[in-house]
């Protein structure tokens, strides 16, 4: 459902090393690190002490590699800057979804951000290991040398998810030139982190008028940014960022297939302009737990799908339409709005009820913080 997820939520680094010196700086960064493997050459292994931390050999390092690439947060190469290059151009795939790249030469004189400085958290990495070695760290990315506010990298910090990454680079641009962007963003995500000196300014008016945007004038190609779960008429250009905030409440009849579900809740999202890419989870009543088309629509969606007991449920007073034939047959005056609510943290319900065939969808939206 989430098409370009911010940020990459797997835990573990890998350290690659080809020589024995290398090995050695690679095996003192791995006892710094949590949760990281250390790969070293096969020809190498028995030649080196690795007592403080687990093994993994390789023969062909490209081949190795091409195998785990994307199943870690991030790699850290102890090697030259060209073998690295060469061996990871085949396997980059985007920028939101490959891993962070850090190569430090042999001697820990530099450590270099290579790929996903922002996003990956590449750009951390590099500072993080100039800390254990002594190394010199090298970031190149404009926003950071300039020490401008990286977007990409505060939506990751408040846990947005970034619509449309290409539209990164316009607000990045704008930033650096001093440039003022439009920033709609009604709870409070970047407001204060995107202060005046950053030359902000608030605009929900995206009526294009000719040459401008809204009553203010604003020029139609000035940079905006565009922080909500609904949908709305926005400039193609600007960067939008899905705040991950409504927790779909579901109630269907037994042997309901996920096809029909899914079919109702893109029904229901659509009807409401809610972006699928803000759903938080979903979430039902516990005799549902063992729902066939329940679980398999939580694993196509990749959400966490909660249940609730009938005394949980009958806990929540903020029901729009409750139902006796319901209380009737389940025990409970509400399914799909009470589940709502409460996996929404008590959250406001924002679409009531809906009805079709055998699904009852309720949305609700989790409290701005």
């Amino acid at each position: 459902m989430r098409s370009a997820v911010c940020g990459i939520y797997k835990k573990k680094f890998a350290v690659w090393s080809l020589t024995i010196q290398s090995a050695r700086l690679a095996s003192r960064i791995t006892a710094e690190i949590a949760d990281t493997d250390l790969y070293i050459s096969s020809k190498l292994k028995p030649q080196i002490n690795t007592s403080n931390c687990s093994v993994l050999s390789f023969t062909v390092l490209s081949r190795t590699l091409a195998e785990v690439f994307h199943q870690y947060k991030g790699h850290i190469f102890i090697m030259s800057t060209g073998i690295v290059i060469r061996i990871i151009a085949p396997l980059i795939r985007h920028k939101t979804k490959d891993p962070a790249v850090v190569v430090v030469d042999e001697k820990g004189l530099h450590a270099i951000s290579l790929l996903s400085g922002h996003i990956g958290g590449a750009n951390e990495l590099t500072l993080k290991i100039a800390g254990i070695t002594g190394a010199d760290p090298v970031i190149t990315t404009a926003t950071d040398i300039n020490k401008i506010p990286a977007i990409d990298l505060l939506a990751c910090k408040k846990g947005l998810v970034i619509e449309n990454p290409e539209a990164i680079k316009n607000v990045s641009m704008a930033l650096l030139s001093g440039k003022k962007i439009i920033l709609h963003d009604p709870y409070q995500y970047l407001t204060g982190t995107l202060s005046a000196s950053n030359m902000i300014m608030n605009s929900v008016d995206y009526n294009l008028d000719d040459d401008t945007i809204g009553k203010n004038r604003i020029p139609v190609k000035t940079a905006g940014v565009f922080i909500d779960d609904i949908k709305a008429d926005i400039p193609a250009h600007f960067l939008i960022l899905r705040p991950v905030t409504l927790s779909i409440g579901m109630g269907c009849n037994r042997n309901t297939s996920r096809q029909e579900l899914k079919t109702f809740l893109t029904e229901v999202l659509d009807l409401f302009d809610l972006s699928p890419r803000s759903v938080l989870n979903l979430a039902s009543i516990d005799i549902k737990s063992d729902e066939k088309g329940l679980l398999e629509l939580a694993a196509d969606l990749n959400l966490p799908i909660k249940f609730y007991s009938k005394k949980k449920l009958e806990q929540v007073k903020e029901i729009k339409n409750p139902s006796l034939m319901v209380k009737k047959h389940i025990g409970v005056t509400s399914v799909c709005e009470a589940a709502a609510i409460l996996s929404a943290e008590n959250g406001k319900l924002i679409v009531p009820k809906q009805i079709k065939g055998n699904v009852t969808i309720a949305i609700a939206r989790m409290p701005s913080t």
